[in-house]
């Protein structure tokens, strides 16, 4: 049994468990715009993810020597230099376009984590900025990238679920925040920090219920009832973890179920169709 727990901790502390995540949206992406499978987006999308996230949590503290090389860090690194390989070779099958804008999301990454600036903090800590960072990384990753490579017109449906995305990676952000409430540095200034938790989960609330309403001015909203259905009930299983959510919750709250919401997503759609 302790074998099988620190196996499920490498699981998600390697960061393979928000890849998988991520690739969930990007192939949600892809069934919305009626994308074939575009497995070079689909793989630089999950390589990268497990690069970008183990970089950023792991980095500051390798960096200011905090961080002994244990056999669980090991790993990690391991798991990150393939998958640094991998990104690398997913990355040149991209069209140009696409790799353009895969390079700037690598720059906000880096910005994300490295102080660039003299006697400036890394934009991970600039007051307030965290989470549209994290929204924004996300947006362009999981949606941005498979629009462009799969080289679809940008329509109104395209800025539409933008906003959409934008807003369901917000909350799911949202519930971090409030977990992380008592650990984090008071000079962030998240969203919980400024108004509080009860106020955040109404915040959260009303979000949702904007992504919801949203989709009905899908210019194709009622050729798809099952994927309506489905983004209802996505923001049901979202608005009960939100609901739920306290700073006392199990770290797996959120780093396993919380970040399970769009591979139930993308599971339920394979089931359901």
């Amino acid at each position: 049994m302790q074998f099988l727990k620190k196996l499920f901790d490498f699981y998600i502390n390697s960061s393979i468990h928000i890849a998988f995540s991520v690739y969930s949206l990007v192939r949600m992406t892809q069934i919305m715009f009626h994308i074939s499978e575009d497995k070079p987006t689909l793989y630089f999308a999950f390589f990268g993810t497990i690069v970008g996230y183990n970089f950023v949590k792991y980095d500051a503290l390798a960096r200011t020597q905090k961080l002994q090389m244990r056999r669980e860090l090991m790993g990690i690194a391991f798991i990150s230099l393939i998958s640094l390989i991998a990104t690398g070779y997913y990355f040149f099958q991209l069209k140009q376009t696409t790799k353009i804008i895969g390079f700037l999301f690598l720059v906000i990454t880096l910005l994300y984590t490295l102080p660039f600036f003299p006697n400036r903090r890394n934009a991970r800590n600039w007051a307030g900025i965290k989470i549209y960072i994290v929204a924004l990384c996300w947006v362009g990753v999981t949606l941005v990238l498979p629009i462009i490579n799969a080289e679809i017109a940008i329509t109104s449906d395209f800025y539409l679920k933008c906003v959409q995305r934008f807003l369901l990676v917000f909350v799911l952000v949202l519930i971090f925040e409030i977990i992380d409430l008592q650990k984090d540095d008071p000079n962030l200034k998240t969203v919980p920090q400024q108004i509080g938790v009860k106020k955040t989960k109404i915040l959260g609330f009303i979000l949702l219920l904007v992504f919801c309403l949203l989709e009905f001015f899908n210019s194709n909203f009622q050729h798809s009832y099952l994927m309506l259905n489905l983004i209802f009930a996505i923001a049901i299983v979202i608005g009960l973890f939100l609901a739920f959510v306290n700073p006392f919750r199990s770290k797996y709250y959120t780093s396993f179920w919380v970040e399970s919401v769009p591979i139930l997503w993308f599971l339920a759609f394979l089931f359901l169709k």
